[in-house]
């Protein structure tokens, strides 16, 4: 992908269901940039775990990942036809797999987990070492790459992330209950702002968006704006 634009670093961090990857995904497409979903990276360590048995309701079977982590590779190509991307697990395209509520849940979990956000963090530097790409995640102007030229920190209340999660479920079809999704969103806060590794917070020199109340191409336009203003 080749773009008009010096090539620099966004980093872009928040809570669930904030639109973090629509909001990436067209930056990057504005911009010329590379797109790296984290989450789906996350979500993808999690279908691995939940696929050999040591991911399910009553658990994690830390140890056993642990031994099997460097088992795990994770790339994105883009969709055949043209629009967006497709997130591969060792060579195995799982973009639909990975996006149940099942698999959701479980990434919160797996990504708790000191030796998982290492060796993940590890693959994203690899990707982002000749910038011109944009990242979404929880730790990605914290952690992965502290010296970005851009971080933004997108949040929104908790209902209107559920609601949104909610119609996003349903029409994938998936039977689901808002109470049961809006749990699953403050139960996701909690573990992603209290986990001992990387926790979710806002780095002392990012762009707070709250995009409660933002329509689509609002946001658009803003984010546009600032990377604007870093680039030219």
């Amino acid at each position: 992908m080749t773009s008009s634009y010096k090539p620099i670093i966004v980093a872009i961090d928040g809570y669930s269901s904030c639109g973090k990857s629509t909001i990436a995904k067209s930056l990057a497409k504005f911009a010329g940039y590379t797109y790296v979903d984290t989450g789906a990276m996350y979500r993808a360590t999690a279908l691995y775990a939940i696929r050999n048995g040591w991911l399910h309701q009553d658990g994690i079977n830390s140890q056993a990942l642990q031994e099997h982590i460097h088992e795990i590779n994770i790339c994105f190509q883009p969709c055949p036809e043209g629009q967006g991307q497709n997130t591969y697990l060792n060579g195995e395209n799982v973009e639909q797999e990975i996006r149940t509520l099942e698999v959701a849940n479980g990434a919160s979990k797996v990504s708790s987990l000191g030796f998982v956000r290492q060796e993940m963090v590890r693959q994203q530097q690899q990707m982002g070492e000749k910038k011109g790409i944009v990242m979404d995640g929880r730790d990605i102007g914290t952690v992965v790459f502290p010296q970005a030229e851009l971080k933004l920190f997108l949040t929104a209340s908790a209902e209107v992330r559920a609601r949104r999660r909610y119609l996003e479920l349903q029409a994938k079809g998936e039977d689901c209950n808002f109470n049961d999704v809006l749990s699953n969103v403050m139960e996701r806060d909690y573990r992603d702002t209290h986990r001992t590794e990387s926790p979710l917070r806002k780095a002392d020199d990012a762009i707070e968006i709250d995009n409660s109340n933002l329509t689509p191409e609002k946001q658009d336009e803003i984010v546009k704006q600032l990377f604007l203003q870093k680039v030219l």
